[in-house]
């Protein structure tokens, strides 16, 4: 790693999380009225969600579906009816370090701070949207 460039280091958008309410109807309409090339779906009971990933020349859409009550996204689906944007997604190259560099710094990570392996295969972790003025920002680790 660069010795300039911290752990916390933002490297590129990895995707935008969009919660619906309905996989099926959602995958629809970005497959049929826009045309979007659509991922197979990945359930991912760890994270409470069903998703598929919509690809695009500079990054990707995640379409999050809840997988039962009581998934994390059905309390914001109870919030906002029909879905909305969920949360970013940025690329830090050490979870771990960013995780540690951003708490020192007083950002809060949610859950016991532990990374969970995501939708890519990768570790990733979820900070506190009140520290980010109402943007709920997952970082996953890749390779920079």
């Amino acid at each position: 790693m660069n010795a300039s460039v911290t752990p916390s280091a933002l490297g590129r958008l990895n995707h935008v999380a969009l919660v619906v309410d309905d996989l099926d109807k959602a995958c629809h309409s970005w497959k049929h009225m826009l045309g979007a090339s659509l991922s197979e779906r990945q359930v991912l009971p760890e994270h409470g969600v069903t998703v598929v990933f919509i690809d695009l020349p500079n990054t990707r859409i995640e379409l999050l579906e809840p997988l039962g009550d009581g998934s994390p996204v059905s309390r914001f689906l109870e919030k906002h009816r029909g879905g909305g944007m969920h949360h970013i997604c940025l690329e830090v190259s050490d979870i771990s370090a960013a995780r540690d560099e951003l708490t020192a710094k007083g950002a809060r990570i949610l859950g016991d701070g532990t990374a969970k392996i995501g939708a890519h295969g990768n570790p990733v972790i979820f900070m506190h949207p009140g520290d980010f003025h109402g943007t709920l920002i997952e970082l996953e680790e890749v390779p920079l």
